[in-house]
C-alpha cells in the first residue's frame, strides 16, 4: 500500500467523521498530516482507517488517525482540516490562481 494512497485514506476517515455535521455547502480542507507508516501491506488485503476528533475550535479541526490491515496495525498519527464556509467559492478560487 503506497503511502500516498494510505494519506488519503486517512483523510477519507476524518472527513467521514466531520462531514455529516457541516452545514451545507461547506467543507474541511487537509492543513496538515504527522503520519507513521508502520507496515507494508500486501495488494489485495483488506485496509481500514479510524479517525478520532482531539479537538476543535470550531474552524480548525484535529484528528487522530489510525489504520489498521487484515494482519497489522500499518499506520498513525495526526492530521489536521480547516473549515470552508463555501467550498465552491474556494474552489473558484484556487483555479483562478492556476490560470483556469
Amino acid at each position: 500500500l503506497a503511502t500516498p494512497f494510505l494519506v488519503g485514506l486517512l483523510e477519507n476517515a476524518c472527513h467521514a467523521v466531520i462531514g455529516p455535521h457541516l452545514p451545507a455547502g461547506a467543507g474541511t480542507v487537509g492543513t496538515m498530516v504527522e503520519m507513521r507508516h508502520l507496515a507494508a501491506t500486501p495488494v489485495g488485503m483488506n485496509v481500514r482507517a479510524k479517525a478520532t476528533l482531539l479537538e476543535t475550535d470550531g474552524k480548525r479541526y484535529l484528528f487522530a488517525v489510525e489504520a489498521w490491515d487484515d494482519k497489522d496495525k500499518i499506520a498513525e498519527g495526526k492530521h489536521e482540516r480547516v473549515l470552508v464556509l463555501n467550498m465552491e467559492k474556494f474552489l473558484e478560487r484556487a483555479m483562478l490562481k492556476g490560470g483556469a
